[in-house]
């Protein structure tokens, strides 16, 4: 297949090196997800999928939060949810879309740690042997059994693998966190097999605007023409509202932020017979009085059933749980730690609803709202001021110009890993020179 522009050119071979194994690890949205029948049937996937993704999703992951298990369960009683496990975890977080359409368009909204994971094969890497991807369902709370289990079971058989060398482990996002929720709960385990740990792009304190943003209104995947072609911005709206690990990553309200972040509402009151127009500001903590109220008559068709799905406060008790087990995070001896952030788009930080000459009149109306953003700088989803405030004793903190996902292609950011794992690019058998893949300006939509 190697003359074929669709699938790549995979007939150079590198030359094994000595390297320490490499665990890469997805954020939000950032897995392929299939939905597997119980039974008898095909399994199919259902995150992400450009042909009818908008109905596979509604019919397969839509999902109610369960406070008895703390899961978010699919409506679908048929079928379970599962991550493909191909290619030792790296099919997962390659090519999100991995048909033969999205290949021959090479649509890089989707191409994920598909260059990353070039760049260190190119370096040496071995799947299998040094190389290896861990997706989850990144529904879930980042401090779920399943997934902390997972990421045990990843990181054992890396350390195998590799004839017991420690892994270094390479984040993306809310993989961040999900790191954090593990050193803090297996803190042993954590000091026993990783060596190295490269964060990108983490929402240590939240990511403000879009967190919230996406609570009240949803979001989409991408923006502009491919937008027909994912699943809507209401559709997405409806999962969310019911998964624990969006509301892990609400603006951390303990925090000292330079400015806090707020929820504003241009609201329209009436008072003895005269309209009042005023800018109502809501902080970390009261926003959740305009969630409660925004999302009150809130709810999904499914199979001809209308289910309420107001904010979850039962999640929230959840996620407030996950909060302080990321403050007792701490980064074991022994253990490097090293920050990549991106700087120099606008980020999303306050979020405004209605106007002035258009108020808010009931709070529900928000749910209908596109919000006005006030911005600072940071990757397009990440605040530059969340992404830096680990916490921990960083080796290096960088920041590279470029959005959220495009921190997973950026040039820079392969230099930095390179340096940072001592492993430079080595020369094929076929070839003198190693390439690194080029930036792709992508909407930073995945967290």
């Amino acid at each position: 297949m190697g003359f074929c522009p669709c699938f790549g050119d995979e007939t150079s071979e590198v030359p094994l090196a000595d390297r320490d194994p490499v665990l890469l690890v997805s954020g939000m949205g950032g897995s392929i997800l299939h939905s597997k029948p119980k039974k008898f049937g095909f399994t199919t996937r259902v995150w992400v999928r450009i042909s009818l993704a908008d109905l596979e999703f509604r019919k397969k992951i839509w999902s109610l939060y369960n406070p008895e298990t703390g899961y978010t369960e699919s409506l679908d009683k048929k079928s379970d949810i599962v991550v493909p496990d191909d290619d030792h975890g790296l099919y997962a977080i390659d090519i999100l879309d991995p048909s033969w359409f999205v290949k021959c368009v090479h649509l890089t909204e989707v191409y994920h740690f598909h260059d990353m994971i070039d760049m260190l094969v190119g370096c040496g890497y071995v799947k299998g042997t040094t190389l290896f991807g861990y997706g989850y369902d990144f529904r879930q709370s980042n401090r779920m059994d399943k997934l902390m289990d997972g990421l045990k079971l990843k990181l054992e058989t890396a350390y195998k693998a590799s004839g017991g060398r420690k892994v270094n482990i390479i984040s993306h996002s809310m993989g961040g966190v999900l790191i954090l929720c593990f050193m803090s709960l297996y803190r042993d385990v954590f000091s026993k097999y990783v060596n190295k740990w490269i964060a990108l792009a983490c929402p240590f304190q939240g990511a403000p605007g879009c967190i919230n943003d996406a609570l009240l209104t949803g979001l989409e995947f991408v923006e502009g023409f491919e937008s027909f072609f994912f699943v809507s911005r209401w559709t997405f709206h409806q999962l969310l509202v019911e998964c624990p690990s969006i509301y892990e990553m609400l603006a951390n309200p303990d925090y000292k932020w330079k400015k806090k972040p707020e929820i504003q509402v241009w609201r329209k009151h009436e008072k003895d017979g005269n309209v009042i127009v005023n800018l109502e500001s809501y902080g970390p903590t009261q926003s959740i009085s305009v969630f409660e109220e925004a999302l009150r008559h809130n709810e999904l068709k499914y199979n001809g059933k209308l289910m309420p799905v107001p904010f979850n406060l039962a999640i929230l008790k959840w996620a407030t749980g996950t909060r302080q087990v990321i403050s007792n995070a701490k980064l074991p001896d022994g253990v490097s730690f090293y920050n990549i952030y991106g700087t120099s788009f606008d980020t999303p930080f306050d979020v405004c609803y209605g106007s002035e000459k258009s108020p808010i009149e009931d709070l529900s109306e928000v749910c209908q709202t596109l919000p006005q953003y006030s911005y600072v700088d940071g990757d397009g989803s990440v605040p530059v001021e969340s992404a830096t405030a680990d916490g921990l004793e960083a080796v290096e903190r960088v920041g590279v110009a470029a959005e959220h996902r495009g921190l997973l292609h950026d040039k820079t950011v392969f230099q930095l890993i390179q340096k940072w794992l001592g492993a430079e690019p080595v020369v094929s058998k076929q070839s003198k020179t190693s390439k690194v893949a080029d930036t792709y300006a992508i909407n930073p939509m995945v967290l």
